[in-house]
């Protein structure tokens, strides 16, 4: 099913994975015990990551078809990156013959080892909506609640959300934060620039303070005084910092999902256990909230 005839009825609830890095039949049957082990949480649907340089593309298509094949919808990253058309024709005609009609498309970050001319044919996400418009999937986007770390300001961020939406964009997932003040002001914003689509909010939640450095490289995101004051106490124990991390990615949906949030989509870093162990905080809210109209 299409994300956007899902989100047109109900909240979505849906995680994030990503295809092993070697290669080998052992890891993907770890991933593959680990997307069983969600599927057991109920998902709407189910992200697969594909690298920004493309190389888990061929792992990306595979683990989708797998989530495909147990009655869960796949929603399928690409990168345009360094991709050429050839190599995105390839990968989508693959995801068609695998039945999955949902795709997010990004343009991907640079790797440091790219030269300028990374993104030469797909230079923007839109460029590569644009392009993917001829396979007919339902094509979500990717946003920052806080403004991409290349925009000058929101604004001129906006307006590149809305470059997406006019290419073919249905729904946006948010990159993870920690302040759901920068959420709400992305969503007034939006609307306030004509941008209707859902915008589901993506939470991270924080299961150790090595967790935390790589988030807050890799996206910017702000770290509120609260949650700080809770690292700062809780890092010497590892249970006792798992226990706030989930606390406090429970504490966020909950105050998401109170004030309107279209649903809730959560990066699991392949841990079925940790998704488990928030949807079961949250089982009533769920049960209440994410019900079909």
């Amino acid at each position: 099913m299409r994300i956007d005839e899902i989100l047109s009825r109900k909240r979505t609830l849906s995680f994030e994975v990503f295809p092993p890095k070697k290669d080998g039949e052992e890891e993907l049957s770890k991933l593959y015990k680990t997307i069983d082990g969600l599927k057991e949480l109920n998902p709407d649907f189910i992200s697969v990551t594909y690298g920004a340089s493309g190389s888990n593309a061929r792992g990306s298509a595979e683990v989708a078809g797998y989530i495909k094949s147990i009655g869960l919808e796949p929603l399928a990253h690409i990168t345009g990156g360094p991709s050429t058309p050839s190599d995105i024709d390839a990968l989508a005609k693959k995801l068609v013959n695998l039945k999955v009609e949902n795709v997010l498309a990004l343009r991907g970050d640079r790797p440091v080892e790219y030269s300028e001319d990374y993104c030469k044919h797909f230079p923007h996400a839109s460029d590569l909506e644009e392009y993917l418009s001829k396979y007919g999937f339902c094509m979500g986007a990717a946003c920052y609640p806080e403004g991409h770390i290349e925009s000058d300001t929101l604004y001129s961020d906006l307006e590149n959300l809305k470059k997406k939406v006019e290419s073919g964009a249905a729904f946006f997932i948010t990159q993870m934060f920690f302040d759901n003040a920068y959420y709400y002001r992305l969503v007034h914003e939006a609307k306030k620039m004509g941008i209707d689509i859902p915008i589901i909010p993506g939470i991270m939640p924080l299961t150790g303070v090595k967790n935390l450095g790589r988030i807050k490289a890799m996206c910017g995101s702000t770290v509120p005084i609260e949650l700080r004051n809770m690292i700062e106490v809780y890092s010497k124990s590892s249970a006792a910092f798992r226990e706030v991390g989930l606390n406090y990615a429970v504490y966020q949906i909950c105050d998401l999902i109170a004030k309107g949030a279209p649903g809730v989509h959560i990066y699991t870093m392949n841990r079925a256990d940790t998704a488990a162990e928030i949807i079961l905080r949250l089982k009533n809210v769920i049960n209440e909230f994410f019900k079909a109209d």
